[in-house]
């Protein structure tokens, strides 16, 4: 089974980059599957159903969130219940939606448990994510699925390194998001493949994805305000794809960063 996900999509550049490559990677590597988090995707802030369906379109299979999921909240509670949208599991119970959803890939109908949590550090409140994914895990392998992929939304790389350690040889895959900066630290343990932060898809010559003048702004005076994505940028699509076996261990995995205007950069994971 291959995989693929792409880190944080942050408005409009992150879609149109996706709508111009995605496809094309995809056939190139024979992907099965391509998971994104798309809490970002709708002007920086949230997801419409409409932007989730141009991303659905544009070829990505299932969508997670994260801190910033409710920021549309009609838009997504229509989605949770009618289209392949995921928020963090851990909100507390009575919250609608999951954050868990399982697919069958391919011809052989292997199935793919695809896991969405997030970190308690600065973070809206939610459940302990290290004692709610261990509860998760028992269930998923009393239905024998071994393959098992997890987007961990979180601010810190402690909380990420922990989770690793905690599942390594547990899971197939721990994908960090929400810094929205790409880090190097790609590896496979145990099977289990690791990144602590994809990076976004988006804008990249600005802040996270927005505008600079706010953060400027902010920086010097201490006076924030409204975030915007930039309609004109150099943008890049940041994604890694992953290779499981039939036991749902990581047995190859890299990371592409395509840019609007460059060369593509291939980045392989550490074994």
């Amino acid at each position: 089974m291959k995989i693929a996900f792409i880190g944080d999509i942050v408005g409009r550049p992150g879609r149109k980059i996706i709508k111009h490559r995605l496809q094309n990677l995809r056939d190139k590597y024979n992907i099965d599957f391509v998971i994104a988090n798309g809490e970002n995707a709708s002007h920086g802030f949230g997801l419409t159903v409409k932007n989730a369906d141009e991303l659905f379109k544009s070829g990505i299979d299932l969508i997670t969130g994260g801190n910033h999921s409710w920021d549309k909240k009609k838009d997504m509670l229509t989605l949770l219940e009618t289209n392949e949208v995921l928020r963090p599991d851990n909100y507390p119970k009575g919250v609608a939606g999951s954050g868990i959803k399982i697919k069958e890939i391919g011809n052989n109908k292997e199935k793919l448990a695809v896991i969405n949590l997030m970190g308690i550090v600065t973070m809206p409140q939610v459940l302990n994510p290290f004692t709610h994914i261990l509860e998760i895990l028992e269930n998923v392998k009393k239905d024998d699925i071994k393959h098992i992929f997890i987007d961990f939304h979180a601010e810190t790389t402690a909380e990420k390194r922990v989770m690793m350690q905690l599942l390594k040889g547990k899971v197939s895959a721990i994908c960090g998001t929400h810094t929205h900066i790409g880090t190097d630290d790609l590896e496979i343990t145990n099977g289990t493949f690791y990144v602590t932060d994809v990076g976004l898809t988006g804008c990249r010559d600005n802040v996270i994805g927005m505008d600079d003048k706010i953060p400027i702004q902010k920086s010097l005076t201490g006076i924030g305000g409204h975030f915007d994505v930039p309609n004109s940028c150099k943008s890049i699509m940041q994604t890694i794809i992953m290779d499981l076996d039939e036991n749902g261990k990581c047995v190859d995995a890299f990371k592409i960063k395509m840019y609007d205007n460059k060369e593509d950069v291939v980045l392989k994971s550490l074994v």
